[in-house]
């Protein structure tokens, strides 16, 4: 009964995890996504340094969708990112957009299990870190993964992308 209970509050990202056995851990937050500076909130709420805190942006290189995945502490250098997907101008994808490709709500964007995987960019700063923390698909729920499995699953390249 306890695994059908945990099973039916997963999400396409978590079930992601669970299925190819990847090691990560979940926390939970209440923080409106409305609020000025959320990414610094849920590393407050959460008790951990924002440096780990990773958010996931979509955006549009050269009119494709790519999913971008920064530290809470800066923000994403658009043209770092064109730069890295190959292409020559990137712009932030309009919201609807990104929620039917990622299957995902804004505040809520994971960067695993997205309904359409996209290419992915993560900021290099990950590889400094044993762990990481990003959206696991949900408003409140944060999951901790080490960044080369977050690398892995996602097919990513690591570049500077932030300012």
């Amino acid at each position: 009964m306890a695994k059908k209970a945990a099973k039916s509050a997963g999400t396409p990202a978590t079930v992601l995890l669970s299925a190819q056995k990847v090691e990560h851990t979940l926390r939970t937050y209440d923080v409106d996504p409305d609020a000025p500076n959320y990414g610094a909130l849920v590393a407050a709420a959460l008790g951990i340094p924002p440096e780990q805190v990773f958010k996931t942006l979509i955006a549009e290189v050269d009119g494709a969708l790519t999913t971008a995945v920064v530290p809470v502490t800066g923000d994403l250098d658009l043209k770092a990112l064109a730069h890295a997907a190959g292409g020559k101008r990137a712009v932030l994808a309009d919201r609807a957009a990104a929620e039917r490709s990622s299957g995902y709500v804004r505040g809520g964007i994971s960067p695993l299990g997205q309904r359409r995987p996209l290419p992915t960019v993560i900021d290099d700063s990950a590889s400094e870190l044993g762990l990481m923390f990003v959206s696991a698909g949900r408003r409140g729920l944060q999951v901790g993964v080490a960044p080369a499995d977050l690398v892995r699953l996602t097919a990513a390249i690591l570049a500077n992308i932030r300012t």
